[in-house]
């Protein structure tokens, strides 16, 4: 199944993608208490299976008392507009690592690098990422994300597919040279950090524009990734390419986190970023990032709207 999550007004529902059409998640299921994604991901493997089946049976006059509209027609928002966690990973496609400057070591040498990134990035297909006053270089990076589908804690690796829900496109929007005061030092940790938080600027998450479930997606680490700008391609690349595949993803960070319904791990860059060219994207730049059965995402780069404080 295709899930999304679209505006109306100002709330948020669920929807089931069948052909073009978006039908109201709840209209379908009957169930006053499935009205978002994240309500459905929550009741675990029941609850999907009770949304294959009822798209599955739906009569002629059901389908339109649950039609909303067409893809085109309907304001999406994120699929998880407001995940509890977004697990992003640092460095897991070697040639990303190469055109950084940096030496790739064997897999068996290093673990996975994770950092978080705040709810508050989070947007949808064709919403605008903002281009924030202290943005001098914004660069693309086309991400599969991966998104939980039940509570998960010390997952062995050969059960780790079993907690994920399914998959959708993720844009790790980075500012490569974060500037908000001056410094008149910087050491190797300041460096760190500038890196870290230029992930963190408002609108720098986009995904969408939908969630594909996991068994539609026979193999998620075989999956061509492309992002163009403009039009033009500037990564071209395949999940099979990642250091750690998604198993030993949600394994790892299950060490870590416990994994939550709606959490999504956005699993690395292929190579092709900005940065290793010397070019960055401008307000006015279109991005869209496609991946191999799971859509496009598509986002247009604005100047930031001036404070109102």
């Amino acid at each position: 199944m295709k899930l999304v999550s679209y505006r109306v007004g100002k709330e948020i529902r669920g929807g089931i993608v069948v052909g073009d059409k978006i039908l109201d998640l709840q209209k379908v299921l009957g169930k006053r208490e499935q009205e978002s994604i994240l309500c459905l991901l929550q009741g675990g493997a029941p609850a999907l299976k009770a949304a294959r089946e009822a798209v599955a049976s739906l009569t002629h006059p059901r389908m339109l008392r649950a039609l909303v509209g067409t893809v085109g027609s309907v304001r999406l928002e994120a699929p998880i507009p407001r995940p509890g966690k977004i697990l992003a990973l640092a460095g897991n496609y070697a040639e990303h690592i190469k055109e950084g400057g940096k030496t790739f070591k064997v897999k068996d040498t290093i673990t996975p690098r994770i950092f978080i990134k705040p709810a508050t990035g989070v947007i949808g297909h064709e919403a605008p990422i903002p281009f924030p006053k202290a943005a001098q270089f914004i660069d693309w990076e086309g991400e599969l994300g991966v998104v939980i589908g039940k509570s998960a804690k010390y997952v062995p690796r050969e059960r780790a597919m079993q907690y994920v829900a399914g998959y959708t496109v993720f844009h790790d929007v980075s500012e490569r040279k974060l500037l908000i005061r001056k410094r008149k030092e910087s050491s190797e940790w300041d460096k760190f950090f500038d890196w870290l938080n230029g992930k963190w600027f408002d609108g720098f998450a986009p995904m969408g524009p939908w969630l594909v479930t996991r068994d539609e997606i026979r193999n998620p680490n075989n999956l061509n990734v492309e992002t163009r700008i403009n039009g033009k391609v500037e990564q071209s690349g395949n999940t099979s390419q990642m250091i750690f595949d998604v198993a030993d993803l949600v394994h790892y960070a299950s060490q870590i986190f416990t994994l939550e319904p709606g959490d999504v791990i956005a699993t690395g860059t292929p190579a092709g970023v900005g940065s290793g060219k010397g070019i960055c994207m401008k307000p006015g730049d279109v991005a869209e990032i496609e991946i191999e059965k799971l859509g496009v995402l598509r986002n247009r780069i604005v100047r930031e709207a001036k404070s109102r404080s």
